[in-house]
């Protein structure tokens, strides 16, 4: 019995761990995608640092370029192509929202820093 209840509390800890970990998405053709800013249920990825300014780092990890779009206010901030095998930073003020735009399959690895406010 000690060992099924070990063995449950090992699952449901790597478990936790992998949620906590997933930042990798795979971009369909003609996808676009919400990536955060809208909050809980719309967003595609959970930014830790919604309540202040943030940085968002983005990694192309597919073969084919994609567009990161920032938008404030409902209107295009600004718009950045990443080219395969490339990382960029995106300032992300607090109250924005972080696009991926792709017309071609990719891949991207997403995470997030505190942007020292």
């Amino acid at each position: 019995m000690k060992t099924y209840i070990l063995l449950f509390a090992m699952l449901f800890v790597s478990h936790s761990y992998a949620q906590k970990e997933k930042t990798i998405f795979k971009l369909k053709p003609s996808q676009n995608m919400l990536m955060t800013g809208k909050g809980p249920g719309q967003d595609g990825a959970i930014n830790p640092y919604t309540d202040r300014n943030s940085i968002a780092i983005v990694e192309n990890v597919g073969k084919n370029e994609f567009s990161i779009r920032l938008q404030y206010e409902g209107k295009v901030v600004r718009t950045v192509a990443l080219a395969a095998g490339k990382t960029t930073k995106v300032g992300l003020p607090k109250g924005s929202q972080l696009y991926f735009d792709t017309e071609a399959e990719t891949t991207v690895k997403l995470e997030f820093i505190d942007g020292l406010n």
